[in-house]
Parts: C-alpha cells; sequence; structure tokens
C-alpha cells in the first residue's frame, strides 16, 4: 500500500485536468457504411476550457468538403447512431478541403460561442455553458464522433467514435497497484492460536 501511495503522490495533480479521446477513422462505420479505402486517426485533447483536435486522414475516394464533431448519439459506440454536429459548422476552420489526405491540428476555447454550431448551442439550453457541458458528458460517455465528409459521401465518408486515451501516469499508477496487489496476494497471513 505504501508503495501505491508513493506513486499515486508521484502524478501531478494538474495534469489530472488533462482528457485525451482517440479513434480510428473509416467507412465502415459511417451512416450508412461504405467500402471507402479511406482511412485517419484523432486525438481530441481537452485541457480546462480548452479543446485540441488533431486529425490525419489518407485515402478518400472523393475530395474533402468539411469535418467536425458529432454529438450526443442515443447509443454510444453504436456505429448506426447518428448526431447533430456539435462544433462550428460547416467546418472545422483551416481544415483542408478538396484534398483526399491531409493532416491538421487546430486548439478551441470551449467558452467561445464560435467553438459550436449554434444549433447545438439552442439544443443545450440555450447558452454556451450548456453546448460545453453537453459536449463534454457526450465525449465521457462514448456518445461523441468525428467525421469527415466528402463531395461522393455528403453525409460522411469516415468517422470514428471517441474513446478516451489513458495518461502513461496513469498507466504507471495502475500497474504499481496490480503489483501491490499481487504483492499483497502472495503473503500468507501467519495465525497464532
Amino acid at each position: 500500500m505504501a508503495l501505491l501511495a508513493a506513486v499515486a503522490a508521484q502524478a501531478p495533480g494538474a495534469r489530472a485536468a488533462v482528457i485525451t479521446y482517440g479513434a480510428s477513422l473509416n467507412g465502415a462505420i459511417e451512416v450508412p457504411p461504405n467500402a471507402s479505402p479511406g482511412r485517419g486517426n484523432t486525438v481530441v485533447t481537452i485541457d480546462a476550457n480548452t479543446m485540441s483536435v488533431q486529425i490525419e486522414f489518407a485515402d478518400l475516394l472523393s475530395p474533402t468538403t468539411a469535418s467536425h464533431i458529432h454529438c450526443c448519439t442515443a447509443t454510444p459506440f453504436d456505429v448506426s447512431a447518428t448526431a447533430l454536429v456539435a462544433t462550428m459548422v460547416p467546418t472545422f476552420p483551416g481544415f483542408p478541403l478538396g484534398v483526399t489526405s491531409g493532416t491538421y491540428f487546430n486548439t478551441f476555447d470551449l467558452t467561445d460561442p464560435a467553438t459550436y454550431n449554434p444549433a447545438f448551442i439552442t439544443a443545450h439550453g440555450g447558452t454556451v455553458a450548456g453546448a460545453e457541458a453537453a459536449l463534454l458528458a457526450g465525449l465521457a460517455a462514448g456518445e461523441a464522433y468525428l467525421n469527415i465528409h466528402s463531395m461522393d459521401f455528403p453525409r460522411g465518408e469516415i468517422r470514428g467514435f471517441l474513446a478516451p486515451i489513458p495518461e502513461p501516469s496513469s498507466i504507471l499508477v495502475l500497474a504499481a497497484a496490480l503489483g501491490g496487489l499481487g504483492l499483497m496476494r502472495r503473503r500468507k497471513p501467519v495465525f497464532r492460536a
């Protein structure tokens, strides 16, 4: 237990607020599913009131027209589910349009109304705070996905549901805890009569 406490004490408190989500993007989980050879990866990082979005994609069948995050589906990680566009429309600012492969990175202020689709704000109490809370809750619950739309697939050519990615420090704490439990199981208590 002392080992676990020591490792937990080493984990920086400020980093606990950073949450990272990731997804692999493909056409098989689009609605409707498609056979696009397109593929991609995304990492979305929430740090206090900012959201960083990083996307890499390749091999789309037609040029891109938009990309954004949709939230919140009624059924988490359900490949048949759809949801309202949560982030700005028609696309992330600066997202590479008219291409079949590319990369993207941008950081957004979650307290800025321009970060959201106005309809998403309206659907969540009419306030930016309501939209932010809904997006963060949707991400945490697996109810959000990132979509890349293209000319041949206006509803989306590739997408992926965003899921939490554990931080390395969290993995270390978990490993130390499991190791400590293993040591405790190996020690047999001595009972004296």
